[in-house]
């Protein structure tokens, strides 16, 4: 029987960011994942300053990863096709970039084997022999035919998070509450080197992506929110069944956006996933157990985006582990810690997308978007999660600079510097 500090299920951005910073801290760890090394997931592949300066700070280098695509601009296209390019901050650190999501998650793993942590790639988590709510640690089987005692148990599996199932945690056959659709191609359209974001009518509030990787490939795809069966809270009227596999079928035959692809062919498969986020309502720890990126449902409401997120609810757990205490006071923490953070910035981008469901709205909005250069800069930072959807709503994090920060990886300092960490006591 093995005995760890902290055993991680997951080895994707959440899982790789909890053993780097927990390692950092002193701790012993153990990080599992059922699929072996070189898995795909379906992602857009895009990285937002809030995920760039979580690898920063993590020391994953750019130069090591083929597919990475520094982004200079975004080109918009409004649902009535109004079309203008949101430029980001030029010369002093990376706040967009693209890479293969396949080749960032084993880069992010490779960082959790440097850091020394105990990596099991192909070893599934089995259940909870006890899950640690009153025992001093808790039991977990794994597929290997192995029980590991941990004092806390790092929930970072995914949507369909086996870990969560078994604490019971969770809607019921909750299956996301985004759908998204990813296909690489080979395009060489002039424009096609360029990131781009189509606000299509059809899609509404959801959205067709054109990124371009440092590979020569580009990443065509969509999401739609998903209309749940009951017309429930989450459910925003978007398309469903047979109307999304029109959508995926035409998608790169829409004359604007075959304009920008030019001539193209598809290299590689074409994948579909779902997106959680609803965050603000699931329960984000039980016991010794805290759940952490697509686990916590953690994606943003209004985008989808989910890497920058899972990199810091990882850190962030690290985090609270290390500082120790009693379980309860452990967990309490992170869950304080991690609402605080995310859940009104949340709230306002869930707002946000009902803004966006409708077509004149959502046309008024990415007018004024483009109303001058400054309100151009502006929202493409804020689109970037250069600082928080709800920043003005918080004064606590109100600081000088908020707005003219500089970006990740930024030739005139070092790493950016993150939450000091602290051993356990």
């Amino acid at each position: 029987m093995t005995g760890v500090d902290v055993l991680i299920v997951g080895a994707g951005p959440a899982g790789a960011s909890t053993a780097v910073w927990a390692r950092r801290a002193g701790l012993e760890v153990m990080l599992v994942d059922r699929a072996a090394s070189g898995r795909d997931k379906c992602c857009g592949d895009g990285l937002t300053a809030l995920a760039l300066r979580e690898l920063d700070s993590l020391g994953l280098l750019p130069e090591q990863m083929s597919s990475w695509m520094g982004v200079a601009a975004a080109w918009v296209r409004t649902p009535r096709g109004r079309v203008m390019r949101l430029p980001l901050p030029m010369g002093c650190g990376q706040f967009a970039s693209v890479c293969r999501r396949a080749e960032l998650d084993a880069g992010l793993v490779d960082l959790a084997v440097r850091a020394q942590a105990d990596v099991r790639l192909g070893v599934a988590f089995e259940g909870f022999d006890d899950p640690g709510a009153s025992a001093s640690t808790a039991g977990v089987r794994l597929s290997d035919g192995s029980v590991v005692r941990a004092r806390f148990v790092v929930a970072a599996d995914g949507v369909y998070s086996t870990v969560r199932k078994a604490l019971g945690i969770g809607p019921h056959r909750y299956r996301g509450d985004w759908h998204a659709f990813r296909g690489y191609l080979r395009a060489h359209g002039a424009a096609a080197r360029d990131m781009w974001v189509w606000f299509e009518p059809d899609l509404l509030p959801g959205y067709a992506w054109s990124f371009p990787l440092g590979d020569g490939h580009v990443n065509v795809g969509f999401g739609v929110p998903r209309r749940s069966s009951d017309g429930g809270p989450h459910d925003t009227g978007t398309l469903s069944g047979s109307g999304i596999a029109a959508v995926w079928a035409s998608l790169t035959e829409r004359p604007h956006i075959a304009g920008v692809l030019g001539h193209h062919v598809p290299d590689g498969s074409t994948r579909a996933w779902p997106i959680p986020a609803r965050l603000e309502e699931l329960e984000l720890a039980r016991g010794r157990t805290l759940l952490c990126g697509d686990a916590a449902a953690a994606a943003d409401p209004l985008t989808g985006e989910g890497i920058g997120q899972a990199l810091q609810m990882g850190r962030m757990a690290a985090a609270a582990i290390a500082r120790g205490g009693p379980p309860h006071s452990v967990t309490a923490r992170y869950v304080r810690e991690a609402r605080a953070e995310f859940t009104l910035d949340h709230r306002l981008a869930r707002g946000l997308s009902r803004v966006l469901a409708h077509e004149r709205l959502a046309e008024l909005s990415l007018a004024a978007v483009d109303w001058s250069g400054w309100t151009r800069r502006q929202f493409a930072r804020w689109m970037f999660e250069d600082y928080p959807r709800a920043a003005l709503a918080t004064p606590r994090r109100w600081h000088r600079g908020i707005t003219t920060a500089r970006g990740a990886y930024d030739p005139g300092s070092g790493p950016v510097a993150v939450e000091a960490m602290r051993s356990p006591s």
